[in-house]
């Protein structure tokens, strides 16, 4: 069993951030999308936690005509970049951008249809907080859908992951997927958190050879 190996929780550096929007997410951000809208009827309002450059709130506002997104990240820089990112994209009037800590969100309770997240998980030391909160800023009937890398069990599978999808990356892109990687939690440990709080283990499940799912509904 590979043991989890601790990344910095925020990406502070400028160059970071560049790197990290630069990196060809489009397909994953895109079955992301498609996937969480597949899970019920249209939302009114999504909240995203860990946005990083806005990528997901800005797919999903092109593929729902009708998601509004507040999208927050503890990270000055990637926002940076995420305002850029959601200026082009014309998007301004539909994602709202805050630097804000998921682990003590100031929303209020029951305010958001839907809480949404792809990749927050493995940054997080403690990431029992920030499901908490995600649960509580949900209004009953609402939808989480949380998405992020799967820990492989040896690091000769980490490495065998970083050839086959960031082959075509620069040297920092490929050690940041593969610190990622190291970082993320298996199936059993996030299976754990969410029974905790009271939902059942099996809403989180594998859904692809690097990533797990949780989806459920608040009841």
């Amino acid at each position: 069993m590979l043991p989890r190996t601790l990344e910095p929780e925020v990406m502070e550096s400028a160059q970071d951030a560049l790197d990290y929007d630069a990196m060809d997410h489009r397909e994953v951000n895109r079955v992301f999308v498609r996937d969480f809208l597949a899970t019920g009827p249209e939302v009114s309002e999504t909240l995203d936690l860990g946005t990083g450059t806005a990528q997901i709130p800005i797919e999903l506002c092109r593929q729902s005509a009708e998601a509004r997104v507040v999208a927050i990240d503890l990270s000055t820089e990637m926002l940076l970049v995420a305002k850029a990112n959601v200026e082009v994209a014309s998007l301004r009037d539909r994602i709202l951008l805050d630097c804000r800590d998921a682990k003590r969100l100031p929303y209020a309770a029951s305010r958001f249809s839907a809480v949404i997240s792809n990749s927050i998980i493995h940054h997080l030391p403690e990431p029992a907080p920030s499901l908490s909160e995600a649960v509580r800023v949900l209004r009953v009937g609402g939808r989480l859908f949380v998405r992020d890398l799967a820990r492989p069990d040896s690091a000769a599978h980490v490495s065998a992951l970083v050839e086959q999808y960031a082959a075509g990356a620069n040297e920092h892109q490929r050690q940041l997927f593969g610190a990622s990687l190291h970082a993320s939690l298996n199936l059993e440990e996030i299976r754990e958190l969410v029974a905790a709080l009271g939902f059942a283990p099996e809403t989180v499940q594998l859904t692809s050879d690097r990533h797990w799912t949780w989806s459920a509904f608040k009841p």
